[in-house]
């Protein structure tokens, strides 16, 4: 298992790791990579990554959809951060990308890995582990 660390640089973010996983997986072989997310503020997922602009509507999106002004019943004071926790749920915590009988990531054209920040800025992990 590799570990790919990262600072990330606002409260919501999504940063492309798509290129980190490739390095961790390089000359491994096994069927399929698993990135998986050890926070229960942040999370993984696969979009397009040709155009930057996708990942900032999602940063928004998904800060709309759970609004951080509701009723909610975890607080930490000075730290409120209960939809942090529900985006990351919606989100999931790992991926499973299958690998090309080259070891290549099979993702399509214009697909790419993410991290998926909801309570930043802050220095996080992302796991790599290559399924046999």
């Amino acid at each position: 298992m590799e570990e790919i660390r990262l600072r990330t640089e606002r409260r919501t973010q999504l940063v492309d790791i798509t290129d980190p996983v490739r390095k961790a997986v390089h000359g491994e072989d096994g069927r399929a990579v698993l990135v998986f997310v050890p926070h229960t503020t942040a999370g993984v997922t696969i979009n397009e990554h040709a155009d930057p602009a996708v990942a900032r509507d999602h940063e928004a999106a998904l800060e709309r959809i759970v609004e951080d002004g509701w009723q909610w019943q975890h607080v930490e004071p000075g730290d409120e951060n209960a939809p942090t926790h529900v985006r990351a749920s919606l989100l999931g915590p790992s991926v499973v990308v299958p690998l090309q009988p080259d070891g290549s990531l099979a993702l399509g054209t214009w697909q790419g890995i993410f991290f998926c920040e909801f309570d930043g800025p802050r220095e996080r992990s992302v796991y790599v582990g290559v399924l046999t």
